[in-house]
């Protein structure tokens, strides 16, 4: 079966993101701000979530239609043929948004939507019986300017789950932010790559796995796994075809230091539930005392907001890190920071920036070389 797909993605993530399902196979790939639109069978349905880096999940495009009214969303979402995708007892529960549309009230459009499914999933199982007991199948509506999109959720949890960060320290970088930071810096099988702030060890890890070309999907599940229209046999292909592509002979280096021995505790067991803990070595170790080697690539998320209070200490730690910098320069840095004073306590102008999303709050990634 071909589908049309939707893989949201943070704003500024979205070019990293396409490349990925180009690489895979994916046909009409288009990118929209905070999204990537790209259509393909059920190879390409599993492998863009196993494969993408990047997005924050993948949805089947079910129908796009006009709906400035409840009786317009009601009849465009009653015409999709949910009884050839959802069973009987199957859960189906809705979540959706609405921006500059007539119809502003999600509550009340999840509820239309969730009724006009129920009609038409007793019509079509000839039943009068949805128990929801089944298989979970997660329904999501977009209505943007009276323009309706229903889609049908094939991750389930986020793609940032990878599955090997089972705990973060405080405020910590989503893994899908930190494989568009590496993606950035152009990361090779013999890289050495370093962060001195590494917190839980995100930056390294995504950076190990980008060097190694290895799938970061390839140790959880998707929801569309149990999907009865999906070719199950899809799965093992890719997920064969993932580990076959790995780089057994990769000799990547990620090196990271942080003042709080629980942090570097927590960063080396993420390595190994990663997979990637041959690669990964953590330590404690003050900025004050960051000396890396020519090299090397910077990759890091140097404490702010959240993760300090005080404004005037985060100040202190980018000009020490800028003076770090100076006394070791390294082939490439790429430091992440909502903080717009960055440059000026650094103390160097970057060569380039990118403007990028975390979460809502709004970043930039200071780029020297």
């Amino acid at each position: 079966m071909n589908y049309n797909f939707i893989a949201p993605c943070y704003f500024g993530t979205e070019s990293a993101a396409s490349f990925d399902f180009k690489r895979i196979g994916a046909q009409n790939v288009q990118i929209t701000d905070g999204r990537v639109a790209f259509s393909g069978d059920d190879d390409v349905l599993a492998a863009a979530n196993i494969q993408s880096r990047c997005a924050e999940r993948v949805l089947i495009l079910l129908k796009t239609f006009q709906a400035a009214t409840f009786d317009e969303l009601f009849d465009g979402v009653a015409s999709i043929l949910w009884e050839e995708m959802l069973p009987a007892d199957a859960e189906f529960p809705v979540k959706g948004s609405s921006l500059s549309s007539t119809l502003t009230s999600v509550p009340a459009c999840q509820s239309i939507v969730k009724k006009a499914i129920v009609e038409r999933l007793k019509k079509g199982h000839h039943t009068s019986d949805l128990p929801e007991t089944g298989e979970l199948y997660k329904v999501r509506f977009s209505i943007r300017k009276n323009v309706a999109e229903v889609m049908l959720d094939t991750s389930g949890d986020g793609l940032h789950k990878r599955g090997y960060r089972k705990n973060a320290t405080s405020a910590p970088i989503k893994e899908t932010l930190a494989a568009a930071i590496i993606d950035l810096g152009r990361i090779y099988p013999d890289t050495t790559a370093q962060d001195p702030f590494c917190g839980s060890g995100t930056l390294m890890i995504e950076a190990a796995m980008k060097a190694m070309n290895m799938a970061p999907g390839m140790r959880r599940r998707f929801t569309a796994e149990h999907y009865l229209f999906v070719d199950k046999s899809a799965w093992a292909r890719q997920r064969q075809r993932a580990l076959d592509e790995i780089r057994k002979d990769c000799t990547f280096e990620g090196i990271g230091f942080d003042i709080d021995p629980a942090a570097v505790q927590l960063a080396t067991i993420n390595a190994k539930l990663a997979g990637v803990d041959a690669h990964c070595k953590f330590f404690e170790a003050d900025v004050r005392k960051f000396a890396p080697s020519s090299g090397s690539m910077i990759f890091t998320n140097p404490p702010y907001g959240e993760r300090l209070g005080s404004l005037t200490e985060a100040a202190q730690l980018e000009k020490v890190l800028g003076e770090q910098l100076e006394q070791n320069p390294v082939r490439g840095a790429y430091i992440i920071t909502a903080d717009a004073d960055f440059e000026r306590n650094f103390g160097k102008k970057a060569k380039r920036r990118r403007k990028l999303y975390n979460g809502m709050i709004p970043c930039q990634v200071y780029m020297y070389f």
